[in-house]
């Protein structure tokens, strides 16, 4: 599906990452493998360093501390804000939508549109998609995105294929009504017949959550996880990014009459580097142009991870120029999207610990 949207930009990006740092080696002693195997496995995926958060702290806690962050700087206004768009699969409760639970906590006015978004990797664009729409409507102005999961929780402190790999946080962005005519032009797929290539199993409604489904149990490459945690089809993942992501890019080249030069940056969702790495090398674009450093430093926080990028490798650069980027996300849905976007100089672009 292609989409086109104008008149839209966004002015500012802020990301609140947890200050608790969890290193790779420290914890390979958890792991069902030899330290030797580990270790290597490190070295080839980047496993680097994590932002976890500790047991008490939600998805609403991280939002609600960035806001007031910008507010106190003088940096959004609370009075302009027409919708809050939270992208979540971490959500604070079953009901009612966490955007309504930070609503409250922040006392925004009754008039503002809160919602609820449950995607995951290819959440930033989906949030972005949801944001033109609002804005579109005529009476709306501005919209807070908010991008933001805690699935620490959710993964075994003894699975090897994606403890490393998760990283927690909040980003928010601001989205506004513009004067400027630039096309922004949107492509986006979704497959559900893979949708269980990534998923937790129990806690729905499908599979409540019992005392059983909390027991660890070895699958056949040795790692302990139980049907309450996330579970991820590794070589079915890693396949469909490598085919699927290459095959919308150029299909927005060839629909758009650009090449691979267009773009100064591909800010894209960061699995691992070793993921990025192999697509860079597919379409023959420099890593400095395609940064993979997010998830090394940071982990893999799921849809945070677009605007984290442009935090970590533009960052104060984006208050005095501007670039050509194209956004992409690809992942749990499976879902899959790419933006083209000019990103106009920005009010502010930072990371901030909570």
């Amino acid at each position: 599906m292609h989409l086109k949207f104008k008149n839209k930009k966004i002015t500012g990006i802020l990301s609140v990452l947890p200050s608790n740092e969890i290193h790779y080696l420290d914890e390979i002693d958890n792991y069902n493998f030899s330290e030797k195997q580990s270790v290597k496995l490190g070295k080839i995926m980047g496993y680097g360093t994590q932002r976890i958060v500790d047991n008490k702290t939600t998805v609403s806690d991280l939002c609600v501390f960035g806001m007031n962050y910008l507010f106190d700087n003088k940096l959004l206004d609370k009075d302009a804000i027409g919708a809050v768009v939270l992208c979540t699969q971490s959500p604070d409760y079953f009901l009612p939508a966490t955007s309504n639970v930070i609503s409250g906590r922040l006392a925004l006015s009754q008039d503002v549109i809160s919602m609820d978004i449950n995607q995951g990797c290819a959440g930033f664009e989906v949030g972005l998609m949801q944001a033109f729409m609002l804005l579109n409507t005529g009476n709306i102005n501005k919209v807070v995105l908010l991008n933001a999961d805690v699935l620490s929780k959710k993964i075994s402190i003894k699975d090897r294929n994606s403890r490393p790999l998760v990283g927690d946080g909040a980003t928010i962005t601001i989205i506004e009504n513009s004067s400027d005519d630039e096309e922004i032009d949107m492509f986006i797929k979704m497959d559900g017949t893979s949708a269980l290539s990534l998923q937790i199993p129990a806690g729905g409604f499908r599979l409540p959550s019992t005392p059983e489904t909390a027991e660890l149990t070895k699958d056949e490459s040795g790692n302990l996880r139980a049907l309450d945690h996330l579970v991820m089809k590794g070589d079915e993942v890693f396949n469909f990014v490598q085919t699927k992501v290459p095959e919308i890019i150029q299909e927005m080249f060839d629909t758009l009459k650009i090449d691979k030069s267009y773009f100064d940056y591909y800010l894209f969702h960061q699995p691992n580097k070793f993921m990025l790495e192999k697509l860079a090398e597919k379409m023959n674009i420099p890593y400095e142009q395609m940064p993979n450093n997010i998830s090394q430093k940071y982990g893999n926080g799921s849809s945070t991870t677009v605007p984290l990028n442009v935090c970590e490798n533009i960052g104060e650069k984006a208050l005095t120029d501007s670039y050509k980027v194209c956004f992409g996300g690809f992942g749990v849905g499976l879902t899959w999207s790419v933006i083209k976007w000019k990103l106009e100089k920005l009010d502010f672009c930072k990371i901030i610990n909570y």
